[in-house]
């Protein structure tokens, strides 16, 4: 096992077919180590969201290598890339996601549940009890703020023990309050599992708060640098 759990080089992607082609990501290196807190800083349209889709399997690179946690994306059909994501990737996104007709505790535990986790509904129980809403577990997301419905996501995106957890925009639908809270129950969750945490945000101070900084503008790479 090596210390970097992603290492990708060279990566490109693109949209659309010449002369109208739009480069989205153009070549980009970067290597992040097991345990880590990254953040991708930058605006919107700066690349940050499409290499997380890459670095995630959620989408495939047009050329270069993207290896995760050992496994090189590139290499997988679309079954294989779904069985590598399982369990090993957790995501978590400012629109939450959460099934409107299942309880907090079922949206944690149906996907568990689906990877053949006997013990789905206590490890749930667990998680959401670990994010403060231990007594919110019969509740339907549209009984529950939205900082409540953000840490259910979280629970569920946790629950598995992702080797690599991707946050995009966490507190982008969420007021200043709610989201500084949401991001210090997202730090303790990651410092108490040992996952690595990628952050993509537009918000150098939500950034700051990890502990290497990667600015992207206009699809590359600009500034790598960690905290001081």
């Amino acid at each position: 096992m090596t210390a970097a759990i992603i290492d990708a080089s060279a990566v490109t992607l693109a949209l659309g077919k010449p002369p109208a082609r739009v480069e989205i990501l153009r070549r980009i290196d970067i290597s992040i180590d097991r345990g880590d807190t990254v953040a991708l800083l930058g605006p919107s349209g700066s690349g940050k969201s499409s290499l997380m889709s890459v670095l995630s399997g959620l989408e495939r690179a047009d050329s270069g290598r993207v290896l995760v946690d050992g496994l090189d994306f590139g290499a997988l059909d679309e079954d294989a890339l779904a069985a590598a994501r399982r369990g090993r990737i957790g995501i978590i996104l400012q629109a939450f996601h959460l099934l409107p007709t299942m309880t907090a505790i079922e949206n944690v535990a149906v996907p568990l549940e689906l990877a053949g986790a006997p013990d789905a509904i206590e490890r749930a129980q667990a998680e959401l009890t670990a994010v403060g809403l231990g007594h919110r577990l019969d509740h339907y997301p549209a009984q529950l703020s939205g900082g409540e419905q953000q840490r259910v996501a979280i629970a569920r995106a946790i629950a598995p023990r992702p080797a690599l957890l991707f946050a995009d925009e966490p507190t982008g639908n969420l007021d200043a309050a709610t989201g500084e809270a949401i991001m210090d129950l997202l730090f303790a969750r990651q410092r108490d599992t040992g996952t690595t945490l990628l952050v993509i945000t537009h918000d150098p101070a939500l950034a700051a708060r990890c502990a290497r900084v990667v600015e992207m503008r206009d699809g590359a790479i600009v500034t790598d640098r960690r905290a001081a």
